[in-house]
């Protein structure tokens, strides 16, 4: 029986330094599993306006907006159950280069960096054709 005990804390234990809070893009700590890529950048010779707008539409093609920060110039959404946080930062204002960050986290707090990718790479598509 104490060897059950024993056992049944020692999961608990590795359980819980298996999740915390993981940093998102924008700045806020959610609780999710550390250690694990879950964001991609890219980089665009394009104005931070126009890359924020490009997200905006790519989320809402593929899901929902459900944030939009001006003030650091973050979007949030939700594709299928996942979390996607984007933030467009200011690189080279003389020749407008911007960097878009995206990171997707699932329900459970794993990422899902696969997500990330895609939504990052539609967002070159969107800033290409239009």
């Amino acid at each position: 029986m104490k060897m059950k005990l024993l056992a049944l804390c020692l999961i608990a234990a590795l359980a819980g330094l298996a999740t915390g809070c993981v940093e998102t893009v924008d700045g806020r700590s959610e609780m999710g599993v550390p250690f694990l890529k879950d964001k991609v950048e890219g980089r665009y010779e394009r104005s931070v306006p126009q890359v924020l707008e490009a997200a905006r539409a790519v989320i809402k093609f593929n899901g929902q907006l459900t944030g939009d920060n001006t003030v650091n110039n973050s979007l949030e959404g939700k594709i299928n159950q996942v979390s996607v946080y984007v933030r467009v930062d200011e690189i080279d204002p003389v020749k407008p280069v911007s960097r878009v960050q995206v990171q997707a986290r699932n329900r459970g707090g794993g990422s899902d960096v696969d997500l990330a990718h895609e939504i990052e790479k539609q967002i070159g598509i969107q800033l290409a054709t239009h």
